[in-house]
């Protein structure tokens, strides 16, 4: 198992500098099935440390205790608690076993404000009595904890300490809450939460629809009733307004707004009539509705619209009658998909309603390993170069975040997780993040608002996976930015898909791959595009929320939020992907010239012998292509990819990308460079465009000759097309089709010596035709 481990000066070959790299999965893979627990990934063993509480302290004056750990060079504490002299803490501290080098645990019981060196009592624990970790079972429970007798300098007894130790591995109960306290500082409370193992459970997200039907007996300040108003409703930081009115009606908006909610739906929705007098806005009533008292819809069902009552604003004069109220129609569209993340990397696909949830049966499990890495230097501590990585895991409604391991450029994690499938046309993404957070300038030490930088990313998508087989590979890790592109190490994973219904894996082929509601009444681009932001605002804002956080530009990352913008790199990207894509048409119009110029004749006259069979025998048409195109599958299964999809600098066109490209990829926006850096760019914007524009004109062009042939543009044009039209009618009924076919096909492959280096009739004909170029200024 050692040979299975990266060594920390690891550097792959040049040829494969940004390529991926099968490794040896170990004795913990081969051959495993699905459903064991930390298969994937090697044993690791670590030293469990539960501190429960304290008893009898003896202190003259004010004491809030609190206990430190300390293991050779590392240093923990646990939580403060309040002036007591028996505090429960119940705090578990995980040590690798692999980083002691201490024979012993000293236990601190010291208060807040203490010097140094100051404590209440201590105990000191002999590591090498303890039992040794089980080799291949799970312990039933982790062992009962004692009373530790805690002495002070002079060796008089000032409590006791409850406390359990022992050995053991990720597989122990105690695994996920533990603090991994292993680190180059030491660990006090503030920081143990943001180098935990935790799981995010991602809220559930949905569609709201606002629309306004009218408002009646609204009352401007100056009395009057009668203005021009609209109406503007606010859901968070979401904002939407109707169009002005003079009739106080709008009838004519079909789809009304929408915003994105977040379970338990505790918001609340405002909505306030604005009225316009003299160019000037002023509110004239608004109410605010709970969001969970909304009408919920799965389907295309009409919802009846319900009337509230506006309350007057703060600050206005009281009227003796107010009763402004508002029409409109609220509902939840729970049979909609939040689309968090781009279409091509979802990675889940099922609609908000739980009760639908049941259409998009369980038909897999995936399970993820994350073994280890090998990283590049992000930080400088005490004159060397350091690294404080977490990996964040990304399938579905639940994303895992491993351990933060502090000062190590190999760190390792070795956690399984595993999700259920219900759509295995999806994608898993991992992420790897050095924690900004915690060290010597971290966000917790100085209060600045450090990022968590992003070291790269391992997109797995599970429909290329193999049922039943254990990818362990080495990925790449690349980090693009204004600089250029960089290899920032690499990432051993271990991934595996078992399906539990063969029938429905193949059933899902057949399935949309979003909800019924979104091709019933589907979102427009821009729509679907500015609810996408929105969604991913909210789930930033739920997990930001949670201990340890996880913060808005992992999010971010994870769900592809700046996939929208503008980057001439992705331009040529996907312009060369379009290129490759056609390369087959492009290579069979490549070969039928070949073959009309003769260049192998033995070639040609075989076309020729298949091509007049086909003719004469057309019911051998249809099945010949489906021959062939079986036969060619099975030839290319012997070829067939041995390796996943990885990110690939050269298919990103990362390699080749000018500084000014990336540095105007990553610009903010609006931007912030000077005048004469964006005047440049928009004249290389121009020139761009100038190109694309001829194209798009020449395409037209061609678009118009060919219909204005019909239209009697050019007289005698359409009366030499309609004379040939009734030619070929003639032509065509008097002659069987097996002959016109055959006819044309010889006429399209006769021998060059038959050919003239002249355009044909039939171009010179159409070049001739007019068009509406003539009409541009």
């Amino acid at each position: 198992m050692a040979g299975d481990v990266l060594p920390r000066s690891f550097v792959m070959p040049p040829n494969s500098e940004f390529g991926i790299r099968e490794i040896n999965p170990g004795p913990g893979l081969a051959g495993s099935g699905p459903g064991g627990a930390y298969e994937l990934v090697e044993r690791m063993e670590y030293l469990y440390v539960r501190v429960v509480k304290a008893r009898g302290l003896k202190w003259a004056g004010d004491l809030e205790p609190f206990a430190e750990l300390r293991l050779g060079g590392y240093s923990c504490t646990t939580r403060h608690v309040g002036k007591t002299a028996s505090p429960e803490w119940d705090d578990v501290f995980a040590f690798a076993r692999e980083r002691i080098h201490a024979p012993f645990l000293d236990v601190f019981v010291r208060g807040r404000g203490f010097a140094k060196e100051d404590h209440v009592g201590s105990t000191r624990l002999d590591l090498g009595i303890l039992p040794d970790a089980p080799a291949s079972v799970q312990p039933d429970s982790s062992p009962a904890p004692q009373w530790y007798p805690a002495f002070d300098r002079r060796g008089e007894l000032r409590g006791e300490v409850m406390m359990a130790v022992w050995f053991g591995t990720q597989k122990d109960s105690y695994f996920d809450s533990a603090v991994h306290a292993d680190a180059a500082f030491p660990v006090d409370d503030k920081l143990a939460a943001h180098i935990k193992h935790i799981r995010y459970d991602v809220p559930r997200l949905c569609y709201v629809r606002v629309k306004v039907i009218e408002v009646r007996d609204i009352v401007f300040a100056d009395k009057a009733r009668v203005g021009e108003v609209f109406v503007r409703s606010r859901v968070l930081g979401q904002v939407h307004r109707t169009r002005t009115s003079m009739d106080h009606r709008w009838r004519d908006e079909e789809n009304g707004h929408l915003f994105v909610a977040a379970a338990p739906f505790k918001d609340y929705l405002n909505m306030s009539v604005v009225g316009i007098k003299n160019g000037k806005e002023e509110v004239i009533g608004h109410v605010n509705v709970l969001l969970d008292n909304f009408e919920r819809r799965c389907d295309t069902r009409p919802i009846s619209p319900r009337w509230f009552y506006l309350m007057q604003p703060e600050g206005a004069a009281k009227a003796d009658k107010y009763s402004a109220k508002i029409s409109v129609v609220l509902c939840l569209e729970c049979g909609y998909k939040v689309l968090s993340e781009p279409v091509h990397y979802l990675s889940d696909v099922r609609p908000a309603a739980r009760e639908r949830e049941r259409e998009r049966a369980c038909i897999g499990l995936v399970e993820l390993g994350i073994r280890e890495a090998s990283l590049t230097a992000t930080r400088t501590r005490d004159g060397r170069g350091s690294c404080d990585a977490y990996c964040v895991a990304k399938y579905g409604v639940k994303w895992y975040r491993t351990r933060t391991v502090t000062d190590s450029l190999s760190p390792r994690f070795h956690q399984q997780y595993h999700w259920e499938v219900h759509d295995h046309c999806t994608v898993l993404t991992v992420a790897v993040f050095h924690n900004s957070q915690i060290g010597d300038k971290g966000g917790l030490v100085a209060g600045d608002p450090v990022k968590d930088v992003l070291l790269g990313k391992v997109r797995i998508r599970l429909s290329t996976l193999e049922t039943g087989r254990t990818y362990a590979y080495a990925y790449p890790l690349i980090s693009l930015h204004g600089g250029g592109v960089r290899k920032t190490g690499e990432l051993r994973l271990a991934v595996r898909f078992s399906s539990t219904s063969a029938l429905g894996l193949l059933q899902t082929y057949a399935q949309p791959h979003l909800p019924a509601m979104h091709y019933h009444r589907p979102l427009a681009v821009v729509q679907q595009e500015m609810l996408r932001r929105e969604a991913v605002t909210a789930i930033a804002h739920r997990l930001g929320r949670m201990d340890p956080p996880l913060r808005r530009e992992c999010v971010e990352h994870l769900c592809e939020s700046h996939a929208l913008r503008w980057s001439m790199r992705r331009s040529k990207a996907h312009f060369f992907r379009l290129a490759e894509a056609l390369e087959p048409l492009s290579a069979a119009s490549t070969w039928f010239h070949h073959v009309c110029r003769w260049t192998n004749p033995v070639t040609t006259v075989a076309v020729h012998v298949i091509f007049t069979m086909l003719v004469c025998c057309p019911g051998l048409l249809l099945p010949t292509f489906f021959l062939y195109k079986f036969l060619l599958g099975m030839r290319n299964y012997l070829s067939r990819p041995k390796h996943p999809w990885h990110v690939d600098t050269r298919v990103s066109h990362a390699e080749t990308a000018l500084p000014d490209e990336l540095d105007e990829e990553f610009d903010k926006f609006p931007t912030g460079r000077p005048p004469e850096v964006v005047r440049m760019r928009y004249d290389k914007l121009r020139s761009l465009n100038a190109r694309i524009q001829e194209i798009v004109g020449d395409i037209a062009t061609h678009a118009e000759r060919a219909r204005c042939v019909m239209t009697w543009r050019d007289p005698r044009a359409t009366a030499l097309y309609l004379l040939g039209c009734l030619c070929l009618t003639v032509i065509t009924f008097s002659v069987p089709f097996q002959a016109v076919a055959l006819l044309t096909g010889l006429y399209l492959m006769r021998h060059p010596v038959l050919r003239q280096r002249l355009p044909d009739v039939v171009a010179n004909f159409f070049r001739r035709l007019p068009c509406k170029v003539d009409c541009l200024l």
